[in-house]
């Protein structure tokens, strides 16, 4: 699989549609509450799982906005952020400069994860949007328990694998695909993948991870069935945004949006 054109359609957002998450606004809410980075709930996951961020290493692959690179850097932990895309890097690094902030940007593919030592990481976290990217799961999985000391741990964020069955129609369930039909399915001559609760959960288990905690969880507003790429997506007034949320009005409500899942790498 040739990862160019991934790394191509990645740098051309970066200087388009995702410089939205880079604005003056976006980063002072990070700053000024970086607990906003994370769904409220695998925030609470990772504090139980690291109640103390000051001076641990943490590893984000796959890493996008660095939204969470910015918040686990501000709540003390050493971050290194890796990421296919070399623009989506620069843009980040020139944040972190401009605020001061020590954090490493290394351009690296998540399958691989080549420039990352073995057992370096207390703590490895994955955001929304990773998994859709990866076309061999096993081996990004068995590059993040290699990566991690023992007893580390790994926490994802993703949309759950039950909503990419359906299309976007907030008034009816509508099917666009099997479940088992996972990819590759080719968008601007980019394949991309939706692979199912199965697939990441395997995956994990056969690099060596242990399972410890999985969370499904529903959308903290309506704001999740507004098309991100669209502008002007802030015209819905709060009640819609609420109606989006009631499963009554909304039945795709009805199904969990988020995933969350925890996972530790054993002693040897």
């Amino acid at each position: 699989m040739d990862n160019h054109n991934v790394k191509k359609i990645w740098n051309e957002w970066s200087e388009t549609w995702y410089q939205k998450y880079r604005t003056d606004q976006a980063i002072s809410k990070i700053i000024d509450n970086p607990e906003t980075a994370f769904h409220h709930t695998t925030y609470a996951m990772l504090k139980k799982g690291l109640p103390c961020l000051k001076g641990k290493r943490i590893c984000v692959p796959s890493s996008g906005d660095n939204h969470a690179v910015f918040a686990l850097h501000l709540m003390g932990a050493s971050v290194t952020s890796v990421d296919i895309s070399e623009r989506q890097l620069e843009h980040s690094a020139a944040i972190a400069n401009k605020y001061g902030w020590d954090i490493e940007f290394i351009c690296d593919d998540t399958m691989e994860l080549s420039k990352i030592n073995s057992s370096e990481y207390d703590f490895v976290y994955t955001s929304n949007g990773v998994h859709v990217w990866i076309h061999d799961l096993n081996a990004m999985y068995q590059n993040i328990h290699r990566i991690l000391k023992d007893n580390g741990i790994y926490l994802m964020y993703e949309l759950h694998p039950f909503n990419r069955l359906f299309g976007n129609d907030t008034e009816k369930i509508t099917v666009v695909k099997p479940y088992h039909a996972t990819g590759p399915i080719i968008i601007e001559n980019v394949p991309r993948y939706t692979w199912r609760m199965q697939d990441i959960m395997n995956a994990m288990i056969t690099s060596g991870l242990y399972m410890n905690h999985i969370e499904e969880m529903y959308a903290e507003d309506g704001s999740f069935w507004v098309d991100e790429h669209v502008d002007g997506e802030n015209i819905l007034s709060k009640e819609k945004l609420d109606q989006l949320c009631n499963w009554k009005s909304n039945p795709m409500a009805a199904l969990p949006q988020w995933l969350s899942m925890k996972a530790t790498k054993l002693s040897q």
